[in-house]
């Protein structure tokens, strides 16, 4: 009998070292060593399935890490850093990913019975290890890629096998709090969405409360527990990595960048960018660039 760990490996090692889609939708997979500068990242909700090597994600205060036949579940938008690694037997990082919709959490929960008792929890990102049951759906939704022609009648299924494996899992509650219009985590994610569209504009945490419909001192205790990161420190890193992206993609200058994304002073930017991502902006953008040519020209 195939092994499936193996069999996912096999069927996941035609992906490249970045993003690459699968043609079934919200699936996606990666290979190999990946640049840092496309690991840090505001990063959607999530499934992520560690097939080959390990990875490392920082989070605000946190860092977890992740091996073979574990999965990373991501309910919230959050501002990461990731780090990957190869076998230690030398084989090439190898992951899949399932994006997370939440209409399609929100019909499978309609179907399935409501839970006995108190699930709700904060943190907004965990670690799991993968079940035999939860592995098996995953190898019959990656077999698609070799039956196109199925895609579109089986692929919804395996989704929502993969979901409800999950949902039996430690942390199912994550999935259901994605689904669940009065959680706090639901809640959260609408102030979450709002920093997002107006990371460069000034924030006010008694408005972004009041969008939450929570108070103050709820609020932060909140979102601190589900993102890691105050309300003020989570613009802060959607304003440098979109910075980031000025720098790098558009050529800006840096007091050019830091301006566009909300900053008054470009030094206290260049400050609060080294602090993060290891450099000062400058040289951080020519490293960046360099490695990009560098992929290139291979």
């Amino acid at each position: 009998m195939t092994n499936p760990l193996n069999e996912l490996r096999a069927l996941a090692s035609r992906a490249e070292n970045r993003r690459t889609e699968t043609g079934i939708p919200r699936l996606a997979m990666v290979q190999g060593e990946i640049p840092a500068h496309l690991l840090a990242a505001v990063y959607e909700p999530m499934i992520n399935l560690i097939l080959q090597g390990s990875k490392s994600m920082t989070i605000g205060d946190r860092t977890l890490d992740y091996d073979p036949a574990t999965y990373f579940v991501m309910s919230i938008e959050l501002p990461a850093v990731g780090q990957v690694h190869p076998a230690a037997s030398g084989e090439p990082y190898l992951a899949v990913s399932l994006t997370l919709d939440p209409t399609v959490l929100a019909t499978l929960l309609a179907d399935l019975p409501k839970p006995v008792g108190q699930y709700e929890k904060d943190a907004g990102f965990s670690v799991a290890a993968v079940t035999p049951e939860l592995m098996d759906a995953w190898v019959r939704m990656l077999r698609l890629m070799d039956r196109p022609e199925d895609i579109a009648a089986l692929a919804p299924v395996y989704e929502r096998e993969i979901l409800y494996r999950v949902l039996q899992g430690p942390h199912g509650w994550m999935l259901r709090d994605i689904a669940a219009p009065d959680s706090a985590m639901a809640r959260v994610s609408l102030a979450i969405q709002y920093i997002r569209r107006e990371f460069a504009e000034s924030i006010r945490v008694e408005a972004l409360a009041q969008r939450a419909a929570m108070s103050v001192s709820a609020f932060h205790r909140h979102f601190k527990a589900v993102t890691a990161l105050s309300p003020l420190q989570y613009q802060k890193r959607v304003r440098l990595l979109q910075a980031r992206t000025l720098l790098v993609a558009h050529a800006k200058s840096v007091t050019s960048a830091a301006f566009e994304v909300g900053y008054e002073s470009a030094t206290q930017f260049s400050r609060d960018y080294a602090r993060v991502f290891g450099l000062p902006p400058a040289r951080d953008a020519a490293r960046i660039s360099g490695e990009i040519l560098g992929e290139q020209v291979r």
